[in-house]
C-alpha cells in the first residue's frame, strides 16, 4: 500500500539538500496511500459530513510544515510518521463530528475496506479459512469478503488495528512494532492473537484452537 522505501529516501536527501521540488514530489507520492488509509478508518458516518480528500490535504499541509522538524530527528519511517499525523487526525474529526457519543471517539472507528474484493480480504480469506482456498465465483468472494471484513470490525480495538495495519495498509511487522512503539516479538504476539481471535468469530471455537 505504502510506496517503496528506495525512492522515498532519495527524495528525503533531495529535501534535505535543498530541492523544493522534491518535497512536492515526496508529498505527492504518498497522497493516495494516505486517502486510502483515512478512508478504511474514518468513521462512515463522519464521511458523509467530511470529505476524505480534505482531510488528506490537512494531512499533507502538516507534513509540509513539520518536514524539516522530521528530518532532523526521524525516528520512524516517513510513512509511519505521515501516518500518525492522519491518524491525529482522524481522531480529530471524530471528536468534532461524534463527540456526543456515549463510547470513546477512538472506538468509533467502522472499518471500511476498499472497495470490491480486495486482495488483502482474499488473501486474509485464505490464512483464516482454508490455505488451498481458491473461491472461482464472484459472489462467493463477496460473501466471503462480507463475512470477514464484517468480523474485523467486531473484533477489540487494538485487535482490529493489527489485522488492518498488517493485511490492509500492508505494514510489515517490524513497521507493526514501530507504529505501535512494541517490540518486534510483541508485535507478532499480538498479531498472532489477534488472527486467533478473528478465526474464531469466524469459525467458533474450534477455529481458536486450531491457531
Amino acid at each position: 500500500m505504502w510506496p517503496q522505501s528506495d525512492k522515498t529516501e532519495q527524495l528525503l536527501l533531495n529535501v534535505r539538500e535543498g530541492d523544493g521540488e522534491a518535497v512536492n514530489q515526496l508529498l505527492d507520492r504518498h497522497r493516495e496511500s494516505l486517502r486510502r488509509m483515512v478512508r478504511m478508518r474514518l468513521d462512515q458516518k463522519v464521511q458523509r459530513r467530511v470529505d476524505v480528500s480534505d482531510i488528506v490535504q490537512e494531512v499533507l499541509v502538516e507534513a509540509n510544515r513539520r518536514l524539516q522538524e522530521y528530518l532532523r530527528n526521524p525516528t520512524l519511517a516517513f510513512h509511519l510518521w505521515l501516518r500518525q499525523i492522519a491518524k491525529d487526525r482522524i481522531i480529530d474529526a471524530h471528536r468534532r463530528h461524534r463527540g456526543s457519543a456515549k463510547r470513546s471517539v477512538d472506538r468509533e472507528q467502522q472499518f471500511a475496506a476498499p472497495g470490491g474484493v480486495d486482495r488483502s480480504t482474499l488473501d486474509l480469506i485464505v490464512q483464516l479459512c482454508d490455505r488451498e482456498l481458491t473461491p472461482a465465483a464472484a459472489a462467493t468472494q463477496q460473501e466471503l469478503a462480507r463475512r470477514v471484513e464484517q468480523a474485523i470490525g467486531q473484533l477489540e480495538e487494538t485487535d482490529c488495528e493489527v489485522i488492518v495495519m498488517r493485511h490492509y495498509e500492508q505494514l510489515s511487522n517490524q513497521e507493526v512494532a514501530q507504529a505501535l512503539n512494541l517490540t518486534e516479538p510483541a508485535a507478532s504476539m499480538r498479531y498472532l492473537r489477534a488472527v486467533r481471535r478473528l478465526r474464531a468469530l469466524l469459525l467458533g471455537p474450534a477455529g481458536e484452537d486450531d491457531a
